[in-house]
């Protein structure tokens, strides 16, 4: 991989009036790992990046594709929504096309922490009460029955529970409850003959935790990559566990704890 120096955008500056934007993907890099966040964040010095899932991308706009039909029409989806007792339309508001997009998404200004806050949703749909509905979609391939059950599974929870706190705070009525809406393609076919099947599976998600408001999410105080560094012992690292108390402020609350010979 060739060398890429320190990015000199997007960088924390603490003495800075400009509030500063942080993704939703970013909150979730703190929650893994605060070393990385603040190496990222604060020196520019990001992870490698990783390998782009253009199917799980295909399925993605073919799935908002097909619910913005039934976005016009103003009924729910006979299969995704009907069939599985879901009282429920896909949402329709001018913005939704900005909460969509990655670089724009839902925002929130976060005035104690002057950070503006923005994750992008994949849809929203309306309760018949009126109570929007965060959805998420994944895609996969595997031979078992797909779930939320998975240890590493928590990071999709968290997502959705960040997009629903940003919704809230754009003074919407927001329901505890989300769904993802999980493909898994089907890989024991005895020929591809150029199409790929998948099993859909609608699966509820209750966030326990409305608002983000009280102790959440055990933290790991540093990823795999980091923990493998020769790590001096000045690096322990104490992360708050309440929103939005363990939001990065002046430092990122971490600008002293990255020392390693």
């Amino acid at each position: 991989m060739p060398y890429r120096p320190p990015r000199q955008r997007n960088l924390y500056d603490p003495e800075s009036a400009k509030p500063f934007k942080l993704s939703r993907t970013r909150l979730d890099r703190f929650i893994e790992c605060p070393r990385c966040f603040y190496l990222d964040r604060r020196l520019g010095v990001d992870r490698p990046p990783g390998f782009p899932f253009n199917l799980n991308s295909a399925v993605d706009a073919l799935l908002k594709t097909e619910f913005d039909v039934y976005r016009e029409q103003r009924i729910p989806h006979p299969h995704y929504m009907r069939a599985h007792g879901i009282d429920a339309v896909p949402f329709q508001h001018p913005e939704l096309d900005d909460w969509r997009n990655n670089f724009k998404g839902v925002q929130h200004l976060h005035e104690p922490t002057n950070l503006l806050i923005h994750g992008a949703v994949d849809d929203v749909w309306q309760a018949a009460s009126g109570e929007l509905i965060v959805v998420d979609y994944k895609a996969t391939s595997k031979n078992s029955a797909v779930s939320l059950d998975a240890e590493w599974q928590r990071g999709y929870k968290r997502q959705l529970e960040i997009y629903q706190w940003l919704l809230r705070r754009n003074d919407f009525e927001v329901s505890d409850t989300g769904y993802f809406i999980y493909c898994n393609g089907d890989r024991r076919g005895k020929e591809f003959a150029e199409h790929l099947q998948f099993e859909v599976s609608v699966l509820p998600y209750w966030a326990a935790i409305s608002g983000l408001k009280r102790p959440f999410w055990p933290h790991t105080v540093v990823c795999s990559r980091q923990a493998r560094r020769r790590l001096s012992p000045a690096v322990a690292i104490t992360v708050p566990t309440t929103w939005p108390g363990w939001l990065p402020n002046k430092e990122l609350r971490a600008r002293a704890q990255f020392n390693w010979r």
